[in-house]
């Protein structure tokens, strides 16, 4: 399997998260799951399994293909574009 195309466009460092919370979900007074940051903006999004699903939604809306978890020791990355981990 080959690696990700997405993975080199990254921006180094990761950038910093926009929040600590899924902010979407903060308005609409609901409660996230999951979270998961944007790799390329740093946008703080719920999960699939949140009644939302913000992070999704965040990358049908900007095109930003990989998030990781943004869960306390977790590191996994996921690619929306290519539907894997990375």
């Amino acid at each position: 399997m080959s690696e990700c195309p997405h993975l080199p466009e990254l921006p180094r460092p990761e950038p910093v998260p926009s929040h600590v919370t899924c902010p979407e979900c903060e308005a609409a007074g609901s409660h996230p799951v999951q979270l998961r940051l944007c790799l390329v903006c740093g946008h703080v999004g719920c999960c699939d399994s949140s009644p939302y699903q913000h992070a999704t939604g965040h990358f049908k809306e900007s095109g930003h293909a990989v998030m990781r978890s943004f869960e306390p020791g977790q590191s996994w990355r996921w690619c929306y574009e290519d539907q894997r981990l990375v």
